[in-house]
């Protein structure tokens, strides 16, 4: 931008304008959302309801365990965990300038899952108990996420790596990421073969993505996590710019690349870890969300980074309401509902084979 005599010309007020408003509505719909989230259920909560178990002491005792006790830590991780997944996915599509690129399809995820699956199942971080409720219950946190975070970062080494001696095509990375996550998805099913009974339906049940199985503790440890490194990204996104028009060019305006690459895609394995360690495998969600910002607002990190974020958290909030709805009284992983939005994203992507 440059200034008109030292005033702000019009065209660019425009532009920042408008972004500005997707934002302010995406942020304003996911308030909205929220607030249906809390109220949706097997027990209809109507909102004034809410409103007085939230910001009161006036409320009835059955709705003040429910929305405390269930539906606020499922919302709120919800919102934590598709704002994460999104902000990574932007990231990763940014500095391997691939529009493919996601936790899920590339492998990442399943790689965490494995990560995790691997220390309950074999490092003994989890216990195994019978009931639907609580079919896993971690009893090291950190060992198991230290476990996932291991193999996702393994995974997105390997994939630089090979994507470095085989030139940087989007193809290229793409097919290694499926062929890992097809590697990683036989390890987990080789654990569930050795399990008993048990285990197995322990396993199976953890590993559909699900975010009803988070308590308070387990949302505190994941906000925290996940508010660091979205701040990171957030103050990253002028890099991210510079970077999409080239190495050389972003060298050129000071970014030092190899470091904003190698950083973005360790938090960005940070964040995906620690989401599956405590709510498994959710897929997509960081594919699609920055598509559909991107083609509203553009390719402007300042504002496609916290419009993904939102985007994120309103679309996963979206389809654990539709998976609590569908089906009532029995409520469906989430994990289902983002599959099936996001595999059309995908296929149409291949089809329609641009870059970003």
């Amino acid at each position: 931008m440059h200034f008109d005599h030292g005033v702000v010309p019009g065209d660019y007020k425009r532009y920042t304008l408008g972004k500005s408003l997707f934002i302010t509505l995406t942020l304003a719909a996911l308030i909205l959302t929220i607030m249906a989230s809390i109220s949706s259920g097997a027990v209809h909560i109507r909102f004034a309801d809410v409103f007085k178990t939230l910001f009161t002491h006036q409320a009835i005792r059955q709705f003040d365990l429910i929305i405390w006790n269930i539906r606020l830590p499922q919302t709120l991780t919800a919102v934590v965990a598709g704002a994460g997944l999104a902000g990574a996915g932007t990231v990763m599509q940014s500095v391997l300038r691939n529009p493919l690129a996601s936790p899920f399809t590339l492998g990442i995820a399943h790689a965490a899952a494995f990560g995790a699956a691997f220390s309950v199942m074999v490092l003994g971080s989890g216990t195994m108990a019978s009931t639907l409720g609580d079919a896993v219950t971690i009893s090291s946190p950190m060992l198991t996420l230290i476990s996932a975070f291991t193999f996702s970062m393994g995974t997105a080494c390997l994939i630089s790596y090979i994507a470095k001696i085989r030139g940087s095509a989007p193809e290229v990375m793409v097919l290694t990421g499926v062929a890992l996550g097809a590697l990683f998805t036989a390890g987990t099913m080789l654990l569930q073969f050795f399990a008993d009974d048990v285990e197995l339906a322990a396993m199976v049940f953890w590993t559909f993505g699900d975010v009803a199985r988070t308590d308070w503790h387990d949302l505190a440890f994941l906000s925290l996590v996940t508010g660091v490194v979205l701040v990171y990204f957030l103050a990253n996104a002028w890099n991210y710019n510079a970077m999409d028009v080239g190495d050389e060019t972003a060298r050129g305006l000071g970014v030092r690349v190899e470091r904003v690459r190698l950083t973005g895609m360790m938090a960005a394995c940070l964040v995906t870890s620690v989401i599956i360690s405590f709510a498994g495998i959710i897929g997509f969600i960081g594919l699609v969300a920055p598509h559909i910002v991107r083609r509203v607002i553009g390719d402007d990190h300042r504002f496609l980074m916290p419009a993904s974020i939102l985007a994120g958290a309103l679309i996963l909030l979206a389809a654990d309401i539709a998976a609590r709805l569908v089906l009532l009284p029995h409520v469906l992983p989430v994990s289902i509902f983002t599959s099936f939005l996001g595999a059309p994203v995908f296929i149409y992507l291949i089809m329609k084979g641009s870059r970003k």
